[in-house]
């Protein structure tokens, strides 16, 4: 948002911040939302170039729209099944440590 903008909400009497501050996130739990979401994104990048949905939920013993929730960044899916999805697709540890480096 520009800063223009903002000084006119602002004069109107809105309140201007971050998601993180109207959920009253602490930096920790703010930090492991941009990890999981991060995670999922590159998961849907690299799962679209080698197969299907369906095809990385049978490599893991998953679902297909379980794995459709893994790729969206939907908070039911824990950082272990996005690592396991990612690492049967080719994905290295090393690539997996970049994208969570890359993070913020």
């Amino acid at each position: 948002m520009d800063q223009a903008k903002k000084e006119r909400l602002e004069a109107k009497g809105w309140k201007v911040g971050t998601v993180s501050d109207f959920l009253e996130l602490t930096s920790e739990e703010t930090s492991l939302i941009e990890i999981k979401l991060a995670l999922s994104r590159h998961l849907k990048e690299r799962r679209q170039k080698t197969m299907t949905q369906a095809e990385l939920a049978e490599r893991i013993h998953s679902s297909q729209p379980r794995i459709a929730n893994a790729e969206n960044g939907d908070a039911s899916v824990s950082i272990e099944l996005l690592i396991r999805a990612m690492l049967a697709i080719g994905v290295t540890p090393q690539e997996i440590g970049q994208v969570i480096a890359n993070v913020g």
